[in-house]
């Protein structure tokens, strides 16, 4: 069976997803025109109302408008949503899950460029390579750099991952062949997961405490709203390192930026709220600060391989398969 098939995601998007191998492929997979993406499904233009009466599975991407009970009225036959991204909450509505359409997300998938970038910000800050990089290009002579950096160095330092969500797990998974001593703060896990997880479960104020490094990766819910606040932040010893690759709702700002301001600690964030810093704020100027544009996700040669989960999604679909990865109403509460 080949099912069809509509593209809804934002302007340029698929371009940047769908290589040539992958086109031909979603082509033989399922009745489709990769040319025709729909970017407004609320009051489409003809040629893409008529798709959409038609389509029953939706492969959708970022910027993919969100599938309201009018846009499912226009979509009588829709029984399937293939996200080729990570979270469907924007996406996704309470109709959706009413008619019963099934939901695949790559957030898996996209989880491992999160994972690689929080790996690699880990190592970077306990080695002190930000401050270590500023230095050297103000001095621009020879210094004591072993004596400088005397207590920099990954070997027996304490790493502690505030979620463990997808990604959390994947960058626990990357953290064990390195001598580190790794907390995890999740109220969903108890001692026996921590077990098999090879960390020591802790509550978050004992967690932020005794980190070297502290890593957020919790969902963006009601309840995790400034989950790193003043408090946690004050609790962190001097010169430890915040990396932030989750929500920038996370963190209290204000909080984080009095704190970097001192200088007593360091940050690696590449989600910030709002989303786009204001042009005047002192993120993009603390010499203690790596702030990178939400890049930590897939990008690049890294979207390929969410393109190929979803194609990988579309033909279990078609060969009447349950999904791999899929979404469920129940957990979207504590779940990014």
């Amino acid at each position: 069976m080949r099912p069809a098939l509509l593209l809804a995601m934002g302007p340029g998007i698929a371009e940047r997803l769908f290589g040539e191998p992958q086109r031909v492929r979603l082509e033989r997979l399922a009745r489709t025109d990769c040319r025709l993406v729909a970017h407004e499904l609320a009051a489409p233009g003809p040629a893409v109302a008529a798709a959409l009466a038609g389509a029953e599975v939706l492969l959708t991407c970022w910027g993919a408008p969100p599938l309201t009970a009018e846009v499912l009225t226009a979509a009588p036959r829709l029984r399937a949503v293939v996200h080729a991204a990570g979270s469907v909450k924007q996406l996704v509505t309470d109709a959706c899950w009413d008619r019963g359409v099934a939901v695949s997300s790559a957030a898996a998938v996209n989880a491992q460029p999160v994972a690689e970038y929080t790996l690699a910000a880990i190592l970077f800050a306990n080695k002190r390579v930000l401050h270590a990089a500023h230095r050297y290009r103000a001095l621009r002579a020879p210094h004591d750099w072993l004596g400088e950096l005397d207590g920099a160095g990954n070997h027996g330092r304490t790493v502690g991952i505030v979620g463990a969500s997808r990604i959390g797990r994947r960058v626990l998974a990357l953290l064990r062949p390195f001598d580190l001593r790794v907390l995890l703060h999740d109220p969903y896990v108890d001692e026996e997961e921590a077990g098999r997880l090879g960390v020591e479960p802790v509550a978050l104020a004992e967690l932020c405490a005794r980190s070297d490094v502290v890593s957020v990766h919790a969902p963006e819910v009601a309840a995790t709203r400034h989950l790193i606040g003043a408090r946690e932040l004050a609790l962190m010893p001097d010169g430890a390192t915040l990396i932030n690759t989750s929500r920038g709702s996370l963190v209290d700002e204000a909080a984080l930026v009095a704190e970097l301001r001192s200088g007593r600690i360091s940050a690696v964030l590449d989600v910030t709220e709002p989303e786009l810093p204001l042009a005047g704020s002192p993120l993009y100027d603390l010499p203690n600060v790596l702030l990178t544009p939400h890049v930590a996700g897939s990008m690049g040669t890294e979207l390929r391989r969410m393109a190929d989960h979803a194609l990988d999604e579309v033909e279990r679909y078609a060969r009447g398969l349950p999904f791999a990865d899929p979404v469920r109403r129940e957990g979207l509460g504590h779940s990014a």
